[in-house]
């Protein structure tokens, strides 16, 4: 059994502090540097990333899991009252330095975003440029908020005319929460997302965020192909060729993150490598890439 920690780490912004609430896997004094994951939404938890313990239990890389603030188990009294102009990027990476600094690992860590994940993933490593970062996996992501929309989009206009219509107009409505729209979303999710019956770790991450939805509503909006979110206009694009740390970025061919999303990665990233997988936007979830998935990263990671 591998051993596993928990704890909360405090994170000052401004006057008050927060706590993120971190799991690690394995032992950070190993030798091997950690493998540092970031959850997708954002507002969805860390639950549907713990597959990832097969990086340790194979391969030995300790493995650190967290809630980002205001999600999971980070989440706090107030959230919903927190002004939109509070929810940043520079939030998020200011918390992951924190989180780096309070587990001392920031000399040597390598980092796997998923979704928003490797969004933040690719701006933290293009705008601050940490010099303990020693790989990147970017899975699933993209540079903009402006190519993710365009990519979930052809998505939508490629679903039946019925489904695609019953979408439109409960978003132009804003009644998302009738059950019509609900089934609508299931269909897009069953092609793009994963497959069902969803796994327990997905579920869980799902029923946090709607516990919870204040973040992923305010950075997005009511859906992923209509982004009316603070995160609409953000963009890494002119920095990616920047990022001067190994990259491995992964999609699948029925991902969310379509190849429009990941080639500027590829094409402007000095040091980059690309795996496709053959389903969704979760490959470590799903059963026909999964095995695949984890020996992709793993033989990345421990690439001298």
């Amino acid at each position: 059994m591998a051993e596993e920690v928990t704890g909360k780490a405090d994170f000052k912004v401004g006057d008050d502090t927060y706590q993120t609430w971190y799991k690690i896997v394995g032992d950070l004094a190993s030798g091997a540097h950690p493998l540092v994951v970031l959850h997708g939404g954002p507002g969805v938890s860390h639950d549907y990333m713990t597959p990832f313990v097969e990086i340790h239990n194979k391969y030995k890389i300790p493995v650190i899991f967290y809630d980002q603030v205001g999600i999971g188990m980070s989440v706090f009294k107030g959230v919903a009252e927190k002004p939109k102009e509070f929810w940043t990027v520079d939030l998020f990476m200011d918390e992951l330095d924190n989180l780096l600094v309070h587990l001392g690992v920031q000399s040597g860590f390598a980092l796997l975003g998923h979704s928003w994940g490797a969004m933040l993933g690719a701006h933290y490593a293009s705008h601050r440029h940490p010099v303990g970062l020693k790989h990147l996996v970017l899975t699933g992501g993209s540079p903009s908020m402006a190519l993710w929309e365009k990519s979930t989009r052809q998505l939508l206009n490629a679903l039946p005319a019925d489904v695609r219509e019953t979408l439109e107009k409960h978003e132009k409505e804003g009644t998302t929460d009738s059950p019509e729209y609900q089934q609508a979303m299931g269909i897009f999710y069953e092609k793009h997302v994963c497959k069902t019956p969803w796994p327990k770790e997905l579920e869980a991450s799902f029923a946090a965020m709607m516990q919870n939805p204040t973040v992923y509503s305010t950075m997005v909006g009511p859906s992923e192909f209509t982004i009316t979110g603070t995160l609409k206009p953000w963009s890494c694009l002119d920095q990616i060729h920047t990022i001067t740390t190994p990259t491995l970025l992964t999609n699948g061919a029925q991902d969310e993150a379509q190849d429009v999303c990941v080639s500027p990665f590829f094409h402007k990233i000095p040091h980059v490598k690309w795996a496709q997988f053959s389903q969704r936007h979760l490959p470590f979830l799903e059963e026909e890439d999964q095995a695949r998935y984890f020996q992709v990263v793993a033989e990345f990671l421990t690439y001298p």
